[in-house]
């Protein structure tokens, strides 16, 4: 891991950009991080659309995560941002693109050439930055994972040991051996799903959170488009991980 930036924003949090090999990434930590006293971490995932177009999302989340004591990090995604192109997921997107504009319904192959080529690829990225940010000193376990697409934050509950607890989004296409990994989830789970979500397919969703095998899983759902998610839902989800996590 190698930090080319540093900032201090004004509620005293720490923002740190770094690169893992050819992977950039951001940390935040809270003022009261330190050797002798470090912090629990959170991993925000987000959608593929690039760390310049989420940051102003990703910083929001990771400073209220910063008031809650903990530290927070992200990683660009594959085939995102100035990442190189994934020709075969670009090609897929595309014809998502092309069938929803048709009216026509999607099929698993579109959505297994979509999503499961990023799944590969991300979560053992996801992995190799959480070796190296559990090696910074003002860092410790418990872990955390938050949002993102929800087939990453699958599989990283189920491949992941060091991953205690995870709040999930719903809203995106999941292929169906995902639903099989699910099954394999025992960590604790809080899912948020939006009742009205246009891009979001609810009875795949509901699907979803009922095949995770977790014993303790709490879905929060509410009214409202993909970016309506009311801010006591916000507030539940940090207490979830304030439960977990400390």
């Amino acid at each position: 891991m190698h930090f080319i930036s540093e900032q201090h924003l004004d509620d005293g949090v720490r923002e740190r950009e770094f690169t893992l090999g050819e992977i950039p990434g951001i940390l935040w930590t809270p003022a009261s991080a330190s050797s002798s006293a470090p912090a629990p971490l959170i991993l925000l995932g987000h959608p593929p659309l690039g760390l310049r177009k989420m940051y102003p999302r990703l910083v929001d989340r990771a400073r209220h995560s910063a008031a809650d004591g903990f530290a927070a990090a992200t990683i660009e995604l594959p085939g995102s941002g100035d990442r190189p192109r994934l020709p075969a997921v670009d090609q897929a997107r595309a014809d998502l693109r092309r069938a929803m504009e048709a009216g026509e319904p999607v099929s698993d192959e579109i959505v297994d050439r979509l999503v499961l080529p990023l799944v590969d690829k991300a979560v053992p990225e996801w992995q190799a930055a959480l070796d190296a940010l559990l090696s910074l000193p003002e860092i410790d376990g418990p872990v955390g994972y938050s949002g993102g697409v929800i087939s990453i934050g699958t599989r990283l509950a189920v491949v992941e040991p060091r991953i205690s607890a995870a709040v999930l989004f719903a809203g995106s296409l999941v292929p169906r051996t995902i639903f099989d990994e699910a099954r394999q989830v025992t960590i604790p789970l809080h899912v948020l799903l939006q009742w009205d979500d246009e891009g979001n397919e609810r009875q795949q969703a509901l699907d979803l959170f009922d095949a995770f095998g977790s014993e303790e899983k709490t879905l929060n759902a509410n009214m409202g488009g993909h970016t309506g998610v009311p801010q006591f839902a916000g507030d539940a989800a940090a207490q979830f991980f304030t439960r977990h996590l400390k």
